[in-house]
């Protein structure tokens, strides 16, 4: 799957609509092969990007967890550590 598609569950704050949306776009993206589409496809890549972004609200808004939430800013510190351990000369 895409590495541009990052968990939106159990964080604090939670995830916001464009957080949602961003997530959506790379899923389309991904699933179309288009980076922005064609004039004939816009209609439906458009449409597609608003149904994904829809079941992605639906999905995180009924998945329970009894974990604490994580924090956005330990978790991105995480994983700038991490890439700078992989990608390190």
């Amino acid at each position: 799957m895409c590495r541009n598609i990052h968990t939106l569950f159990n964080y604090e704050p939670p995830a916001t609509e464009h957080e949602v949306r961003d997530a959506a776009l790379q899923y389309v993206r991904k699933v179309s092969g288009f980076t922005k589409p064609a004039q004939a496809n816009e209609e439906a890549f458009a449409r597609a990007l608003d149904e994904v972004a829809g079941a992605t609200r639906r999905l995180l808004d009924t998945l329970v967890t009894t974990a604490p939430p994580k924090d956005r800013e330990v978790e991105a510190e995480r994983a700038r550590a991490r890439a700078a351990k992989r990608f390190a000369a």
